[in-house]
């Protein structure tokens, strides 16, 4: 495996199947009501950057920073496809939207995430976040669990 994450554009063909496909898992797991998905149009936003883990030319997993007001940035549309899981790719792409929040200076990342993701809790808690109540917009759901990490100090 040959591993490369870099910011890319989310409007490739590849990475638009890739989404697609992070969607559909989302929708087998949580109500469509309650998954909060950003299109790839959404994504490629000048207050969004987008990381995509690549197995030689082949695009395998997202994630992305989206930036607020007040020094937030959010943790959003992170995936894995089920050929590359257990390989910590998850936890390099979380790795990589820290140290951009932390370049930027922003001071506190957060993210919602669903309440049958455990895989996703364990890549969040390993990286320093912790659970909190809903974050920015969010309605508080049994559906979803909010996690935040301080980058200050």
């Amino acid at each position: 495996m040959v591993l490369a994450v870099a910011v890319e554009s989310p409007l490739q063909d590849d990475v638009r199947a890739l989404i697609a496909e992070l969607n559909a898992t989302l929708l087998e797991l949580t109500p469509a009501e309650f998954c909060y998905h950003m299109t790839v149009e959404q994504m490629a936003d000048a207050d969004t950057s987008v990381f995509i883990a690549r197995d030689d030319a082949q695009a395998i997993a997202c994630g992305a920073l989206k930036r607020h007001d007040n020094g937030v940035g959010e943790v959003k549309r992170m995936y894995t496809r089920r050929t590359h899981r257990g390989r910590r790719i998850g936890a390099e792409i979380v790795g990589r939207i820290e140290a951009q929040a932390r370049k930027e200076g922003l001071k506190r990342l957060v993210l919602e995430t669903g309440d049958r993701h455990p895989a996703a809790w364990a890549v969040y808690e390993r990286a320093g976040f912790r659970r909190c109540g809903p974050v920015l917009d969010y309605p508080d759901s049994k559906w979803s669990v909010f996690y935040e990490k301080s980058l200050e100090g």
